[in-house]
């Protein structure tokens, strides 16, 4: 989380939503002499179900483009995922911002030295679920070593057939990829290009991972549930009016 603040374009209708309490419309009530209290607003929201929100990117309409990200905005929209607890909420999100997260098949593992540790619980998660795990050689040691099955791939600068025909081959369903050095920058945009031209996720922090790997046990156990705003809203007491 880079900031929170009360845009009126973004933060305020999220969490108009996700709580059911119409904020505008109160700040309008207070801003005319009224107190929260008179409100009915006295005490933290309790939301009836999680609510997740995930960027709209454009790289997919500029795909000559790299598709990297720094402080700058780069993303055109946000979209918004209602469920009954994270995984559910989290998968809604991803599907709505355009990537549906595959339920089996095979999941790319290639992270840097630091996250080589903190990925193995992940990895193991999706293993349980049944999908087979491949990654690049020093991925692929770190997982091996805890025990893990997991087949070898070449990076992109260590010659053919490497991660980017894998994925064009459709021998991968999902990639976890965090690079850090020159070498990994270097094959980063490729990899990542890659992922888009053939919609594979492509997950670029240990974070986003495990919240996949809730979301797709979530998707296995229930499927998806819609949730309807407008009965949220109906079970929400409106605020007093004050004409």
């Amino acid at each position: 989380v880079l900031e929170v603040n009360p845009r009126a374009s973004r933060t305020v209708p999220f969490l108009c939503k996700a709580t059911g309490v119409n904020l505008v419309e109160a700040a309008f009530q207070v801003m005319n002499g009224r107190r929260l209290c008179d409100l009915g607003l006295v005490g933290e929201a309790r939301p009836q179900t999680v609510a997740v929100k995930v960027p709209v990117f454009p790289f997919a309409r500029f795909p000559e483009e790299i598709p990297s990200l720094g402080p700058e905005m780069r993303s055109t929209g946000e979209v918004m995922g209602l469920g009954r607890d994270f995984g559910e909420a989290f998968a809604k999100a991803m599907l709505a911002a355009g990537m549906r997260l595959p339920t089996e098949g095979n999941v790319l593992v290639t992270v840097n030295d630091r996250d080589k540790e903190t990925v193995i619980p992940i990895a193991a998660g999706f293993h349980r679920l049944g999908f087979g795990l491949t990654a690049t050689e020093g991925t692929a040691g770190a997982l091996a070593r805890a025990g893990l099955p997991v087949r070898v791939v070449k990076k992109i600068h260590e010659g053919r057939p490497h991660i980017a025909d894998a994925m064009i081959n459709g021998k991968v369903q999902l990639v976890i990829n965090t690079p850090m050095g020159s070498a990994a920058y270097a094959d980063e945009p490729i990899v990542t290009r890659t992922a888009m031209k053939c919609r594979i996720p492509c997950l670029t922090t240990l974070s986003g991972a495990a919240a996949a790997l809730d979301a797709i046990r979530a998707l296995r156990r229930n499927g998806l549930t819609p949730v309807v705003l407008q009965d949220l809203r109906a079970k929400t007491p409106k605020l007093t009016d004050t004409r």
